[in-house]
């Protein structure tokens, strides 16, 4: 719930960045985010070094999802890519069988997941019809939701590592992130307000929220994180008419009780969902 509490954050900072280039705004933002690793190390730089497979698939999942969605944003229409990316988390309740053989994916749970993205689908396009017409941009933002769903299963796969190296797959992230700022895109000069809202991105959505993120999965159920994932599109827009002083309209309520119903309905009920939970253990294997 903290990782998702910050990542509602990202939207209304994002706009008001959205004069900055993107990768720009993402690369600084990973390199501020990076830093979040020293304290949670302990200051230990040691504990956030990882074998070599284990950053590649840091690298897979923060670089790789934001390029992609920054294609997809400058490829098609904003607010369709944004819904074809909030897939993830229903593609993170519906893959997490193949990834942990201890997991079951039931009917309920894919009801669940259904309820949750129409939920979020409805707060993101307002309840307008959208344009059903084809966008390569719309694979790029398929292919990114991919990758942050197969990112957040396999990190509960590899030999385990320290919270901390989240700061190494953040600050190498960040410095191809502006490598691509310097080949696609224009420089520019920032401001203080710029540079105060860039902190912000870096030190929480863009930082602490992943390696929250990161400890959810390695103490929680995949499928219950999932499905409150929805949340995130939810908080977003409800922010964001905050920050714009709007009023919040019935279309936003039906999409929190969609949204925070899947998440009841998906939730753990009783031993045997306990059971098959990777992280339960019976008393007699404790």
């Amino acid at each position: 719930m903290g990782a998702i509490a910050l990542w509602a954050t990202l939207a209304p900072v994002g706009v008001r960045l959205s004069h900055l280039p993107p990768f720009l705004t993402a690369g600084c933002a990973l390199l501020i985010g990076s830093l979040v690793a020293l304290p949670w190390s302990g200051f230990k730089w040691r504990l956030a070094l990882v074998p070599t497979s284990t950053l590649a698939l840091g690298i897979y999942g923060l670089f790789g999802y934001h390029f992609l969605l920054f294609v997809a944003f400058r490829t098609a229409p904003a607010v369709q890519a944004n819904l074809v990316n909030y897939l993830w988390p229903l593609l993170i309740v519906v893959l997490a069988p193949l990834f942990n053989k201890t997991t079951h994916l039931r009917f309920r749970q894919v009801i669940a997941a259904i309820a949750g993205f129409a939920g979020a689908a409805l707060v993101m396009t307002g309840g307008n019809a959208i344009s059903a017409e084809f966008n390569v941009g719309y694979l790029a933002a398929l292919a990114s939701a991919f990758i942050w769903a197969t990112y957040s299963l396999l990190t509960q796969r590899v030999k385990a590592f320290h919270t901390a190296a989240i700061g190494t797959f953040g600050l190498v992230s960040g410095l191809l992130s502006l490598a691509c700022h310097l080949v696609l895109e224009s420089p520019v000069s920032l401001n203080a307000q710029d540079a105060g809202l860039l902190i912000w991105m870096g030190l929480g959505p863009l930082g602490v929220a992943f390696y929250l993120w990161d400890a959810a999965l390695k103490s929680g159920n995949a499928q219950q994180i999932g499905l409150l994932s929805f949340i995130t599109p939810l908080g977003s827009t409800v922010l964001l008419l905050i920050d714009r002083q709007e009023a919040l309209s019935p279309l936003v309520a039906w999409a929190g009780l969609l949204i925070v119903g899947g998440a009841w309905l998906g939730r753990n009920t009783g031993p045997q969902d306990a059971a098959n939970d990777p992280k339960f253990e019976t008393s007699e294997s404790s």
